[in-house]
């Protein structure tokens, strides 16, 4: 039953989603991009933009803690780190490359007419249908390799107040930031009719994020519902299977939110419930936003020709991007734009593994594109 509660949380996500999905596609803000460009070819500029975006995150979010506006704090479905979550991050790195985005890279290129990143979509969907398959086997190695256990962040682990720690990080942050934007490092030279400038985008979905934070309880975060549709099409032709899937029946979010005292309660399995309609709305905005964006410049375009290896290739990256969200858990707009700003090490571990998985994702992407797989 959708209750006012539940439908203000889908409008409030379509429109998260749709400006999102906007103003990625104006700036082309693609996280995989960012990691990919400055391995391979030792461009920076994307990261300096997603540096500016987590130094910005941390201090709004801070500000907002301080205000008493973040009670749930650190937000709900973070836990204590494991190596599960520096593993993930590697094959993470890895799917990402291959696929040609990340869950929400994906998403706005698919909603400009990339059947590429359509078929990383299915990809990803069916990859996440996978963890569920392996996760009996999986679950008992996070559990069992979990240390700092009752410690979420770094200022929990260290009995300290995160501000301190915040004002250590931000302060030289900003002296670097000012430099680089002295040095005009922060914006490309060269322009497109409608083209944002990725800074900006880096703020508004800062901002999105908080809003987010304020109003569901959790940033943006959008892949335990990947793992729900797969549920959903798998129990349209085995249900007796679905019932069976251990993973399937996790609660993985059960939360009081303590302004609106409305029960936050779901999980991987194909019910209807909160996590559905906290992530689906901004799936849906997402690729109706850019859909919107491409369409207004008349760059909406539908690319049928697609070379077939192509194709496997972001089938396959999709396949293991979504089986690694689930292994961290969670994907990098979890990570990088909500925990590391919250300086969680489960989201730290996951970066340290991203940065040599994307690089290994560059070199085997290279070798398919050069007819060398197999050879040497």
């Amino acid at each position: 039953m959708l209750t006012s509660s539940t439908l203000l949380m889908v409008i409030f996500g379509l429109l998260v989603g749709l400006i999102a999905g906007f103003v990625m596609y104006r700036s082309d803000y693609c996280l995989a991009g960012m990691f990919r460009n400055a391995i391979m070819f030792r461009n920076m500029f994307m990261l300096r933009i997603l540096f500016l975006q987590i130094v910005f995150t941390a201090v709004i979010f801070e500000i907002a803690r301080q205000s008493g506006l973040l009670p749930l704090y650190p937000f709900p479905i973070l836990s204590a780190p494991s190596p599960a979550n520096l593993i993930g991050g590697f094959v993470f790195g890895v799917g990402m490359v291959l696929a040609g985005g990340c869950v929400v890279g994906t998403l706005y290129k698919m909603g400009a007419g990339s059947i590429i990143s359509l078929v990383a979509f299915i990809g990803l969907i069916c990859g996440c249908g996978l963890y569920a398959e392996i996760h009996p086997w999986w679950g008992p190695f996070v559990k069992a390799s979990t240390f700092f256990k009752g410690s979420i962040t770094i200022p929990q682990l260290l009995g300290i107040d995160p501000l301190g720690l915040v004002i250590l990080f931000c302060l030289p942050s900003m002296v670097v930031l000012w430099n680089w934007h002295r040095q005009d490092k922060w914006e490309r030279p060269a322009e497109v009719k409608g083209y944002i400038q990725p800074w900006k985008t880096a703020i508004i979905l800062a901002l999105l994020g908080l809003f987010s934070y304020l109003a569901v309880g959790v940033p943006l975060g959008i892949t335990t519902t990947y793992v729900k549709l797969a549920a959903m099409l798998e129990n349209v032709f085995s249900p007796s299977h679905v019932s069976s899937v251990q993973y399937f029946k996790v609660m993985s979010l059960d939360v009081v939110h303590p302004f609106t005292g409305v029960t936050l309660k779901g999980g991987p399995g194909p019910e209807i419930d909160s996590i559905w309609f906290i992530q689906f709305p901004v799936i849906v905005g997402i690729i109706l936003g850019s859909y919107f964006s491409a369409l207004q410049l008349k760059e909406f375009t539908v690319y049928y020709k697609v070379p077939i290896k192509q194709v496997v290739t972001a089938f396959a990256g999709g396949v293991i991007l979504g089986l690694a969200a689930r292994m961290t858990p969670s994907c990098n707009i979890w990570h990088l734009l909500g925990g590391i700003p919250i300086f969680a090490m489960q989201s730290l571990l996951f970066l340290v593994g991203l940065v040599p998985g994307t690089w290994l994702g560059g070199i085997i992407l290279l070798r398919i594109l050069n007819n060398k797989v197999g050879k040497g």
